[in-house]
């Protein structure tokens, strides 16, 4: 068993009020396939991309949905030591919303940064899920966090998992769009959500082949495209979008083709 790394995004799960209908779009849409992990109370469905698991699928839970969340994606980052960073969140100004002890999984803590994100720490009980490799068509390329003060959030997240800064893009009225990494490989960027925006949020982007064709299945399977598609700097391409039970996700296609 390897050590587990701090600060790897390794797992993404989508919770949905529509978990009957999630795999037929989004296998359509991704190219995944499914499988059932039986080892807890309930089945829990995995994505799988080329055949490694990436994710899971669940039922928006009661109590969540209470609250008024819509069904969305949770993105999980690995630790080695759940408990101390869970401490390290409250010292940041963060909040514990819930904490999971799962035999063969892990311990989760689901957490609640200074502005409202909601995000998963994890600490697997064997091996990490997620590679340090650049991201595969089918996999997760991009984690974009809409905010409502970028530059604190950056020194919560950089301080809670020691990402680094990479590079900055001034969007001119929408103010400046943070970038980061873990080692080689940059993971996403942090802005100032824009007014119409109703709470912070994590997005989260699929690489795909072409994001032209990925837009069309979203519409023609049910979904709805936000924003796109569109050209980004360095060439690729994206889209954001909603699935057909409303769980916001976005598209991307790399300049080099897929691979």
């Amino acid at each position: 068993m390897s050590a587990t790394p701090l600060g790897r995004p390794c797992w993404y799960e989508l919770m949905t009020t529509d978990p009957d209908g999630a795999p037929s779009f989004y296998t359509s849409l991704a190219g995944w396939t499914t499988d059932t992990w039986e080892g807890g109370e309930n089945p829990y469905t995995m994505w799988l991309a080329g055949g490694s698991p990436i994710g899971g699928l669940m039922k928006l839970p009661e109590e969540v949905a209470q609250t008024g969340a819509p069904s969305h994606w949770l993105m999980y980052v690995s630790t080695p030591d759940v408990e101390a960073t869970a401490d390290k969140v409250k010292e940041l100004g963060g909040s514990i919303l819930t904490k999971l002890d799962i035999p063969s999984v892990g311990q989760i803590v689901v957490v609640q940064d200074p502005q409202g994100a909601v995000f998963c720490a994890y600490q697997p009980a064997d091996e990490s899920p997620g590679h340090d490799d650049p991201p595969r068509v089918g996999e997760f390329s991009w984690l974009e966090l809409a905010t409502t003060d970028w530059q604190a959030a950056w020194s919560f997240y950089s301080k809670l998992f020691g990402w680094q800064q990479t590079d900055q893009m001034d969007m001119g009225d929408m103010g400046m769009y943070q970038m980061f990494g873990r080692g080689a490989h940059p993971l996403g960027g942090i802005y100032n959500r824009p007014p119409e925006m109703p709470v912070s949020a994590w997005l989260l982007y699929i690489r795909v082949p072409d994001v032209a064709a990925a837009v069309e299945t979203v519409k023609t399977l049910g979904g709805q495209v936000l924003n796109g598609p569109m050209e980004v700097p360095g060439g690729d391409m994206v889209a954001q979008c909603l699935d057909p039970a409303g769980a916001a996700f976005a598209v991307h296609s790399s300049a080099q083709g897929p691979s």
